[in-house]
């Protein structure tokens, strides 16, 4: 079984459409925990980390061969915390990020809450060879996916890929954004989260 610790139930059909089109038969468990999310906003993600830890530890506990966290915000945490337990822990948006560092060194980072951009930065940082970096915020994207405006949520994003220039990759920092990128035009590549961290999950439970 493959424990995610989200913090937005809409991650949950998602990512169980990626299990049966790329996995069909492993077991996902979804962990939705919204309040996570608001308080790493308010306060930092440092104070969850503890709250995070101890989600992870109950689904170790429960049977979980690895975890997966979903939340760019959290995923640096939840990789802190996974100490001791035995099992993988891993962040949704690391495998993404090596893949943008393989795609060329001018990468932008689209995101549409704040406190993602820096934790989704300083891993691409980590995996890449002094990549030139930019950041993009998409103004007011956040609030539509808040009010359950999804297809406005991902339009929003697609606007802001497409206005991109001098890039050789676009990541989009958030799961959330992943359909995005098929509507975007631009002729860029566009890398998004959720296939290959849930790729990475099941290899990494099956060891």
């Amino acid at each position: 079984m493959i424990a995610l610790l989200h913090t937005s139930p809409v991650h949950v059909p998602v990512f169980d459409a990626l299990r049966d089109e790329d996995h069909p038969g492993v077991e996902l468990r979804h962990l939705v925990h919204e309040d996570l999310l608001e308080r790493a906003v308010a306060h930092g993600p440092g104070a969850v980390a503890q709250e995070v830890a101890e989600v992870i530890a109950g689904a170790v506990a429960e049977g979980a061969r690895a975890v997966l966290c979903t939340c760019s915000t959290l995923g640096a945490v939840a990789e802190e915390g996974a100490g001791g337990l035995g099992v993988p822990v891993l962040r949704v948006d690391r495998p993404m990020a090596a893949e943008a560092a393989r795609t060329g060194r001018r990468i932008v980072v689209i995101a549409a809450l704040r406190s993602t951009l820096e934790p989704t930065a300083a891993l691409i940082r980590a995996e890449a060879d002094a990549p030139e970096l930019r950041t993009v915020l998409v103004e007011g994207a956040w609030e539509r996916f808040q009010a359950g405006d999804r297809e406005g949520y991902l339009d929003a994003v697609a606007a802001a890929v497409d206005t991109v220039r001098d890039a050789d990759v676009i990541v989009l920092a958030q799961a959330s954004m992943a359909d995005a990128a098929e509507r975007a035009a631009t002729a860029v590549p566009v890398l998004s989260s959720p296939r290959p961290g849930l790729r990475a999950a099941v290899t990494a439970g099956s060891r």
